[in-house]
This record gives C-alpha cells, structure tokens and sequence, in this order.
C-alpha cells in the first residue's frame, strides 16, 4: 500500500471507530475464507460491522480520538468487529457464531462507550440484554404497575358506589 492509500485507509477507519459505540478485536485464526464470509454476512444482517485490518492501522486510525490504548491487544490477525447502536449485538453474535464453529473467532477486548473491556468482561456483555429487550422488560413494568394502579382504583369506585347504594337504601327504609 501506497502512504496515500495508507492514510486513506486509515481516516475511513478512524470514521468508522468514532461512529461506533462497541469495538471488539477478534482473533479470527483458524477460520477458513468460506467459514468468515459466512460470519460477515450475520453480522451485517444485524447491522454489525467486520473488518479484518492491519494492527499498525487500527493503531494509526486511533491516533488523536479519546480511546484506551489497545496495543497490547493487537497481536497477530485481528478482526474489528464494530456496532453504531448496539453495544450488545456484536459480543452476543460472535459468540453465539464461535459455539457453532470451534470458539473461532475469540474476542480479545472490546471498547464499550470509551471503557476498555478485557475478554472476559466482553463475554459478559454477550450475556446481558440488548437495548430493546432492556426497554421492552421496562416497559412491561411499567404497564403491570400502571394495571395494578387502574385495578386498585376501580374496586375502590366499586366500592364507593355499594357504599353510596347502602346508604340510600338505609335512608329510604328509615323514611318509610
């Protein structure tokens, strides 16, 4: 590659990082060309971006931005694998991907928000909710409280018009 192309390469990359809310480094040795086209087109199913780079790029295109230094983490083939919205997606589909295919590929570290994962706090991430999910569980809490609310205040109107019928029928048997 040419230093223009170099510095093209690297400023697209940079584009991509900032714009990303997750980053996890993946090692994708052992996987044949067949097994990661089969990985790319997943991830981009779910929106989920995978770029296999060079470390002196990834090193290069993180050069200026707010990011924790992850050159102990660039060590030999690395995969970026990237979401813009979900912080969650890309961890759960690499590794729901790797269970199917020998633990290939393997997470290294991941970037969440600014704060630098080590693998196992990556795998962690694969475990929690997404977003959506957060928001539906929410959601339906606030809905059963709300229901709970509306059932509370019915029996009491319930309640209040027996009371007020009571009354009537003791003041018209005490007029009779």
């Amino acid at each position: 590659m040419r230093l223009e192309q170099k510095k093209q390469a690297s400023m697209e990359l940079r584009k991509q990082i900032s714009a990303s809310t997750a980053i996890y480094l993946a090692d994708f040795t052992g996987l044949s060309v067949k097994t990661q086209t089969v990985l790319r087109s997943r991830l981009r199913e779910q929106g989920i971006n995978y770029r296999v780079v060079k470390n002196t790029l990834v090193l290069r295109a993180l050069e200026g931005l707010e990011y924790p230094d992850l050159g102990e983490y660039l060590r030999g083939p690395t995969a970026l694998v990237m979401s813009e919205t979900d912080p969650v997606g890309p961890a759960r589909a690499v590794r729901d991907f790797a269970k199917q295919n020998g633990n290939r590929p393997s997470i290294r570290a991941g970037v969440v928000d600014g704060a630098l994962l080590d693998a196992d706090q990556a795998v962690k991430m694969a475990d929690m909710q997404s977003r959506e999910e957060l928001l539906g569980s929410i959601a339906g809490g606030l809905t059963s409280g709300v229901g709970g609310i509306v059932g509370v205040l019915n029996s009491l109107i319930g309640g209040l018009g027996d009371m007020i019928e009571q009354v009537a029928k003791q003041k018209a048997d005490s007029a009779d």
